[in-house]
């Protein structure tokens, strides 16, 4: 009994690598292709879910104090601000 069900797919610009591959000879068809794609973002997201999970780790660990969101905010506003002068003045 099959496992999975045919799907349809519309690659767009990505039809040309497809094909490339296939006359390649690396795959034998669209399906390996997509199934090995699928594979490479499974991997990529397991890889940011780790690098995610390490940087809030680190972050709770921290010893430093915390610092208010709205002066973040505020730092990051007058920052921007600067960089726009800048940017002005190089004009």
């Amino acid at each position: 009994m099959r496992t999975s069900k045919p799907i349809t797919v519309t690659l767009g610009p990505q039809q040309a690598s497809l094909e490339a591959r296939l006359k390649s000879g690396a795959y034998g068809s669209a399906s390996e292709i997509v199934r090995a794609g699928l594979r490479a973002l499974d991997r990529e997201e397991t890889a940011l879910d780790e690098i995610l999970r390490r940087k809030v780790e680190a972050s709770l660990a921290d010893s430093r104090p915390s610092v208010a969101a709205e002066d973040v905010f505020t730092r990051l506003r007058h920052r921007h601000a600067e960089r726009m002068l800048d940017e002005k003045r190089d004009d």
